[in-house]
């Protein structure tokens, strides 16, 4: 080895350990002031984010100020994905970006393609201050430059058209250059191509002449590469590096080698006078393709938020001063009384005063088919009314309207950070540094052990190292599935609250639903009418509605909203009177009736054996029987339940296809627990479960290794939702639990959760392709451009072709994410219908008597013989039980609540907690043993 190949050596090995300290050595701290209780710090972006590395102190809110002063897609958004932040940067403007750091640690920040990086250190409230008197930059956040607040002062609407004139315009912009490009590079590449094919007779020599080659790519070099070679300067100038740092040190060196032959051949040896113009045209052409068509691809990725703000309504039409006015959407206040004419958008949520209408909210709630609302109704902004007029009058405006709930919580999850990305993050953090140390490696090796002429073949493959090597298609791996992911949800009335959420929703074997609201429609409705030999049944149900008609209590009210529902009328009933925890009688048309308990009927003398198998019958499925006597005679059985809804059947056989076993978890008694549960497929279920009992059934679960997921109504249940794996709670309407879940199912039907996970794995599959493409392209590409197989088989990258790998590298990744836009949801399959008897775990039965002697307000009972006279009223509201009239409630629903020295009594109306107090012995459980006295729970 000569002089010369050791001192290239040893520069080489200096110039690597350089680059270990220039890349990872300690960096100064930018530091925030204090002004008004708010710590503020600029940052500047500019090919990187300046100062890096920012601290802040733990509970003091944070202003960040991002001045950006650039344009392009790379750096127009920033995001906190451990924060669940991100905010739009428009192009040469000053954006605020306001945060609570509520806990210590260190939070890294990128750009929307997750190429740029910082990091904000919040150090703990009791640390050393981090508020010298002025800013790092010596500038002043003054009222001068108004800033806008990530997705608060700026609305999301003016944020999304800001984005997309931007992204229209750098489209604009790498067209300008991709042309100016392709026409100066075509006529230097046809040259040198044929001269190397057909050789120097195929082409005239002033075609090869270096000077007119410089003429024609010099402006190749600084106008169609200007983008890159900017941004890849900057970043190098932070410290950092990405795509464009690498393709600038390669074209750079190949461009200003080309420019020393043209100027000074004579300091170089005959056979090294060779230029490489037309690889620095072709490179830069065709990244700027590859950055051409991933501007196109990705302007497709964000459509989920431009698609719910192109629903809301500009207008709407409210009622002032006794006239119809046309307003702006935005000026509708709370209270405002709305017009709305068939066909036209709903403006904002609100109630419905008058009218009836069909409103499609597929937009919304992803659910096809038109809702018919009715006065008293809630109605939701952005849906459309159908053929009706309605009046309705404004609950939720602006802000606080489900679709802007619907926007902020999808750019949420966009702005967070699936744990899968972690590992991209983690080798992009030594990707770029560790390619610049393989291209002076590869330099080395090739000048020292490599044919000749050993300076060109070492600098064409450095140059090529640097120029294959992607890690822009590492970057968007995870990002851009995710993005397209969460969209793909909001359109399927699927709100998903952050990337760790849609990750880990594919890896669930195991959902519980929450039965009352969730399996059921959660409300009792008539179910059964079951007259008597001899009896009408629509004669029944007139006189049991009429005797109904005046009673508050919910089963009363259902069976005469069932009655109403079957387009029967009723006379008024007279002498009415209510009998606490028996029923009602009243006259009607000359009838003497009785409605209620076999108790009641007992009681004046009424025989109820024939009424008995009835009763039993209807009680075995888990309803609730009511007896009516007429003029002294049994009459017939009415029954009333929480039905089951439409398509949970249908849901819970498309879960267990999924390979998810589903559990039926609930408050009610284990006969109507498994009642239910047969309906609908369902072989395990815990019943007898309070509320506050079901977060330690959800971790019982997870201690058999399962990853669960807990479907409930997100208010009630939140501990269990919380306790999952993954929480997935049912909305409907305006009542959505935002923060209650990780996942929200606006529609409130159970093909939701089906829905779901059907996305999560889809979009899991996409990512893991992506990351697939990205990491095996560099991990074959890189050694192949340094030359691995030349000792095998002579075979040498020429930088052109790694050019144009590394264009479709990043467009491969681009183009896999946006195939996930054409993931549609699939129609349910047709529920199973095999007969079989589910598995109860009761809690009560687990329950020691020293819990039940300590009153702990479970009030868990054993029903009594079917058909008797204390199966009236029960219910089918789960989670207490009101001992007087034996209806299941739910605590935070109760009429009124009694707290005694055993435990919590909760009531369904005045009247039930009246006749407790008058007699509270009367509906005492035992001291050890659960059950209600008197037969009357």
């Amino acid at each position: 080895m000569g002089a010369i190949d050791v001192v290239v050596v040893l520069a080489a090995a200096g110039l690597i350990a350089a680059l270990g300290w220039f890349f990872f050595g300690p960096r100064r701290a930018g530091v925030a002031r204090v002004e008004g209780g708010v710590q503020r710090v600029k940052v500047t972006v500019r090919g990187g984010y300046n100062p890096s590395l920012i601290k802040v102190r733990q509970g003091t809110p944070v202003e960040l100020v991002f001045d950006r002063q650039e344009s392009g897609e790379c750096t127009s958004r920033v995001v906190f994905p451990e924060l669940e932040v991100g905010a739009g940067l428009p192009a040469h403007t000053r954006t605020t970006v306001r945060l609570a750091p509520d806990r210590p640690g260190s939070f890294g920040f990128a750009c929307g393609m997750n190429m740029i990086h910082g990091t904000l250190l919040v150090e703990p409230a009791d640390g050393p201050s981090a508020a010298p008197p002025a800013s790092l930059d010596g500038h002043d956040t003054d009222a001068a430059h108004p800033a806008s607040a990530g997705g608060e002062e700026t609305g999301a609407a003016d944020a999304e058209a800001t984005d997309a004139a931007e992204r229209q315009a750098e489209i604009k912009d790498l067209t300008r250059r991709v042309l100016v490009g392709a026409v100066l590079t075509a006529p230097v590449l046809f040259a040198v191509m044929a001269h190397e094919l057909f050789g120097a007779d195929w082409v005239p020599g002033w075609m090869l002449n270096h000077w007119l080659q410089l003429a024609l790519i010099t402006p190749v070099m600084f106008y169609t590469g200007r983008p890159i070679h900017v941004t890849g300067w900057l970043t190098l100038r932070h410290r950092a590096a990405d795509m464009n740092s690498l393709i600038t040190l390669g074209t750079t060196a190949a461009y200003g080698y080309s420019l020393l032959v043209t100027l000074a051949p004579a300091l170089l040896p005959e056979d090294v006078r060779e230029v490489y113009y037309e690889a620095v045209g072709v490179i830069l052409t065709l990244i700027l393709i590859g950055r051409l068509l991933e501007a196109r691809a990705k302007a497709g990725t964000g459509e989920a938020i431009r698609a719910l703000l192109g629903l809301q309504a500009r207008t709407a039409r409210v009622v002032r001063d006794g006239s119809e006015t046309e307003i702006p959407v935005e000026d509708v206040a709370v209270g405002d009384e709305v017009v709305i004419r068939p066909g036209e958008k709903i403006p904002v949520d609100a109630e419905v005063l008058s009218g009836s209408s069909a409103v499609d909210e597929s937009m919304v709630t992803g659910e096809p088919m038109p809702v018919t609302k009715h006065t008293g109704d809630i109605v939701i902004g952005a849906t459309v009314n159908g053929t009706g007029s309605l009046r309705v009058r404004a609950a939720k405006v602006g802000a606080d309207t489900m679709l802007a709930q619907i926007i902020r919580l999808v750019q949420q999850a966009q702005a967070s950070k699936a744990p899968i990305q972690r590992l991209a993050d983690a080798v992009s953090a030594y990707f770029v540094p560790a390619v610049i140390a393989i291209a002076i490696g590869t330099f080395a090796v090739w000048f020292t052990a490599g044919p000749s002429p050993a300076l060109t073949l070492a600098l064409v493959s450095a140059v090529a190292v640097l120029i294959i090597a992607c890690p822009c298609a590492l970057g968007l791996a995870t990002p851009l599935s995710v993005m397209v992911g969460t969209g793909k949800g909001a359109h399927a009335g699927i709100l998903i609250r952050s990337a760790e959420a849609l990750e880990t929703a594919h890896k669930l074997d195991t959902v519980v639903l929450d039965k009352t609201g969730t399996v059921t429609e959660g409300k009792p409705v008539l179910t059964d009418v079951r007259p008597a030999d001899g009896i009408d049944e629509t004669q029944l149900l007139r006189l049991v509605a009429a005797a109904e008609a005046d009673s508050e209590h919910p089963l009363a009210q259902a069976i005469v909203t069932g009655t109403r529902d079957r387009d029967l009328s009723w006379p008024a009933a007279t002498g009415f009177d209510s009998v606490t925890g028996k029923g009602v009688q009243a006259t009607v048309d000359g009838h003497a009736v009785l409605v209620g308990t076999a108790r009641l009927l007992g009681d004046v003398g009424i025989d109820t054996t024939m009424l008995t198998p009835l009763a039993t019958d209807l009680s075995a499925q888990g309803k609730t029987p009511v007896l009516a006597a007429i003029d002294g005679r049994p009459a017939g059985v009415l029954a009333v339940a929480d039905t089951v809804k439409d398509d949970s059947a249908a849901a819970i056989t498309a879960l267990r296809r999924l390979g998810v076993e589903v559990v039926i978890i609930t408050g009610d008694n284990a006969r109507t627990a498994a009642a239910i549960a047969a309906q609908v497929g369902v072989t395990r279920v815990l019943a007898e479960v309070l509320p506050e009992h079901k977060a330690d059934e959800i971790r019982r679960l997870q201690g058999e290794g399962r990853t669960v997921g807990m479907v409930g109504d997100g208010i009630n249940d939140a501990p269990a939702l919380a306790a999952a794996d993954v929480g997935l709670a049912i909305g409907t309407g305006t009542d959505v639990a935002i923060e209650a879940a990780d996942i929200t199912l606006i529609s409130g039907s159970l093909s939701g959760v089906v829905t779901a996970i059907r996305l999560s794995r889809a979009t899991m599959r996409n990512i893991r392709q992506n990351l697939f493409f990205a990491l095996v392209y560099n991990a074959v590409g890189i050694p192949l451009a340094a030359g691995a197989l030349y000792p095998l088989w002579g075979i040498r990258l020429s930088p052109i072709i790694a050019a144009a790998a590394m264009a479709l590298s990043s467009l491969s990744v681009v183009t896999n994410a946006s195939r996930l836009r054409r993931w549609r949801t699939s129609p349910l399959p047709s529920a199973t219908t095999e007969s079989f008897e589910p598995q109860v775990d009761s809690e009560a039965d687990q329950a020691t008597p020293q819990l039940a002697a300590a009153g702990d307000g479970r009030h868990q009972h054993h029903s009594p013989e079917a058909g008797t006279s204390e199966e009236y009223r029960s219910g089918t509201e789960e989670r207490a039980l009101d001992p007087v009239c034996g209806m299941h409630l739910g605590p935070a629903t109760a009429a009124e609540r009694r707290d005694t020295e055993i435990g919590s009594y909760f009531f369904c109306s005045a009247q039930c907690a009246a006749a407790f107090d008058a007699a509270p012995d009367r509906y005492r459980a035992p001291a050890a043993g659960g059950k209600y006295e008197g037969g009357e729970r």
